[in-house]
């Protein structure tokens, strides 16, 4: 080595073993994560689907060319992502970067083929040249994934507040592996879950549920309707069931065989109104009614899996809007948007995988829970109400004018009611010892499933407080619109995300969605000490090289000059 260095010919050694360097680090690719959160590490989930792909799979991602800072950081840390899905694939994995054309050429994709697909576009201001005026251009933050003839889109900033700014499109990248892992696996799986549809207490059946079951449930699961009274038990085929929203009475027959499914191992969630309040009343009378108790007579059992429906009214300041007629023009009401305190705006305060990193979830009526001593139960608060809140106790009246003064607005002091939570644990039935000889018998002779006192191994399940939250508007001109929409504003609320969340926690195995739980921490320069030091770090970025690069050849004459005297 020290014959190599002192040769006429050291500088061609050094060069041959930075190249030998380089192309071992491409065999063999390190890299060590020192971020406080790790978003630079795959989860394990996620590097077992990558690793066991058995065929190409295409992705298309559509952050190119002129853009503001934001979405360039979004196409550097999803470029960053997709690379280490590529060298952990064997090269299954082939991604690429392309600008959406307005018009559709040969081997192009246009702007039209991806609003199809389901990506959204978001209007930016950009700088095309030096010099020039911004121009508003539309982006269009997402990907598409081809797999085997099968196509999956990827929107990157879907279920983010749209008017977050840094903060949103921090979010989105904080879900990119989640939801490009997602997007993979559900294109790759050879079998979907099932997801059955509770009917027989009047649960509703009408456009009103049209997004829920035609756009969400049936292109993604395998799906079926499960009638109560015409089935001896709830067939456990089904790996989840949705109860949403009913308002005829449970029987103990009923309750029975919904206790029994969920000690066999299945997995429900709940979407209940206790109350009766529906906006169509009100409307329809133009005056304050009462809402009153549907008695579903489900509170024994939610009480023994560890929560408590309350029979009131949640209210809060962080709400949707509605048109309200606020005056007269002539013989004619003049309407406007004002906030709705009926219709809270739901958010996650802890970071859990369902409902973290998310949008606001919009709720119509709800109620709130209480969770209850249940041994061996975890209980998670997945959604609740905002820090200026209350809650109006049975009976609860509803008016077109509930917050009139500020000393109404002073009643609003109750902090993060939960409305959404989620159970984990071992169940136990509540019909342990109720069930009389008979009936055990027929279960476990006739039908084959004995009754169980508990379930074998830990489960899980979700209650929400409001049996809307999956509801949809369906209006005579655009038909069914997607749930959490507000046909006044033009929002979309996270309303969908959330319950894919909730389904996919449920009855997805795998821990994918365990990353949603990622959550990156936006580190911001305090403004004031910038503008305070500005000058300094200006002329320590300016100077500084120049100072080492004079400094270091200052030692090197001197060295030379020492050497050779």
């Amino acid at each position: 080595m020290k014959k190599i260095l002192q040769s006429k010919y050291w500088w061609l050694a050094c060069i041959l073993a930075l190249v030998a360097i380089n192309y071992i680090a491409t065999l063999i690719p390190v890299r060590i994560d020192l971020t406080q959160e790790k978003r630079y590490t795959l989860s394990p989930a996620t590097k077992k689907l990558i690793k066991g792909l058995g065929d190409r799979v295409s992705i298309t991602v559509f952050l190119d060319g002129e853009m503001p800072a934001g979405f360039k950081k979004l196409a550097n840390s999803t470029r960053e992502m997709l690379q280490e899905f590529k060298e952990l694939s064997a090269a299954n994995i082939q991604f690429s970067f392309e600008k959406p054309v307005s018009q559709a050429l040969a081997g192009e994709i246009s702007a039209d083929s991806l609003m199809k697909l389901g990506l959204r576009p978001t209007n930016v201001r950009v700088r095309a040249k030096a010099g020039e005026a911004e121009e508003q251009r539309y982006l269009f933050p997402g990907a598409i994934i081809s797999y085997d003839d099968k196509v999956e889109a990827v929107d990157l900033l879907q279920g983010q507040d749209m008017t977050g700014g840094m903060q949103s499109l921090n979010n989105a990248e904080a879900l990119l592996e989640y939801k490009f892992a997602h997007a993979i696996q559900k294109l790759t799986a050879n079998k979907v879950p099932n997801v059955g549809y509770l009917i027989g207490n009047g649960q509703p059946l009408s456009y009103n549920v049209y997004d829920l079951i035609e756009r969400t449930l049936k292109p993604a699961y395998g799906f079926g309707f499960v009638p109560i009274d015409s089935v001896p038990f709830i067939p456990h085929d089904f790996d989840a069931l949705l109860v949403v929203k009913p308002t005829v009475p449970f029987n103990d027959e009923q309750k029975l065989k919904l206790d029994q499914y969920v000690m066999q191992g299945g997995k429900i969630i709940w979407m209940i109104d206790r109350l009766y309040a529906e906006m169509d009343s009100l409307m329809r009378r133009q005056s304050d009614f009462i809402a009153y108790d549907r008695n579903l007579n489900l509170d024994d059992l939610l009480f023994k899996y560890g929560v408590r429906i309350n029979g009131d009214l949640v209210q809060d300041l962080q709400c949707d809007q509605l048109p309200m007629v606020v005056g007269n023009y002539g013989d004619k009401p003049q309407m406007d948007l004002q906030p709705w305190q009926y219709f809270p705006l739901l958010t996650s305060y802890n970071n859990n995988p369902v409902s973290g990193n998310m949008d606001r979830v919009l709720s119509i009526f709800p109620n709130s829970i209480d969770t209850v001593k249940a041994p061996g139960i975890n209980k998670t608060i997945l959604l609740a109400s905002s820090a200026n809140s209350r809650v109006l106790a049975t009976p609860a009246l509803v008016s077109l004018s509930s917050v009139k003064t500020e000393d109404d607005i002073k009643t609003f002091n109750r902090q993060h009611i939960p409305i959404a939570v989620m159970l984990e644990g071992r169940f136990t039935s509540l019909y342990t010892n109720r069930v009389s000889q008979g009936v055990l018998d027929t279960m476990a002779g006739l039908y084959k499933q004995p009754f169980r006192a508990a379930t074998a191994e830990e489960s899980k399940m979700i209650v929400i407080a409001d049996g809307d939250i999956v509801a949809n508007v369906f209006t005579q001109k655009e038909g069914p619109l997607p749930m959490g929409y507000n046909q006044f504003t033009n929002y979309q609320y996270a309303n969908r995300d959330f319950f894919i969340n909730c389904v996919e926690y449920l009855v997805n195995p795998s821990g994918i969605l365990d990353t949603r739980a990622k959550n990156y921490t936006l580190r911001l320069l305090d403004p004031a000490a910038v503008e305070e030091s500005k000058t300094t770090w200006q002329l320590i970025n300016i100077a500084g090289p120049v100072a080492l690069i004079l400094l270091f050849g200052m030692i090197y004459q001197a060295l030379r000059k020492k050497k050779y005297q």
